[in-house]
């Protein structure tokens, strides 16, 4: 993220859109909410597990329907 400062002519709006896509580009805001709550590392190991149990089941529904469509 790099805003260093104001183009010559530049508005106070356009200066603030600048900086609000440069923040989303460098991905801060996702950063910050991740750090907001210290999650131990055992309850985020069983919410991985979880996460990946319902994608593999997704992944499964979807090739049984394409199945049944042969």
């Amino acid at each position: 993220m790099e805003i260093k400062r104001k183009h010559k002519g530049e508005s106070f709006e356009s200066l603030m859109k600048r900086f609000r896509k440069s923040v989303e580009k460098s991905d801060i805001l996702n950063a910050v909410k991740d750090r907001e709550h210290y999650i131990k590392p055992s309850t985020h190991r069983k919410l991985a597990r979880e996460i990946a149990k319902k994608r593999e089941k997704e992944r499964q529904d979807e090739m049984s329907l394409k199945r049944q469509r042969r």
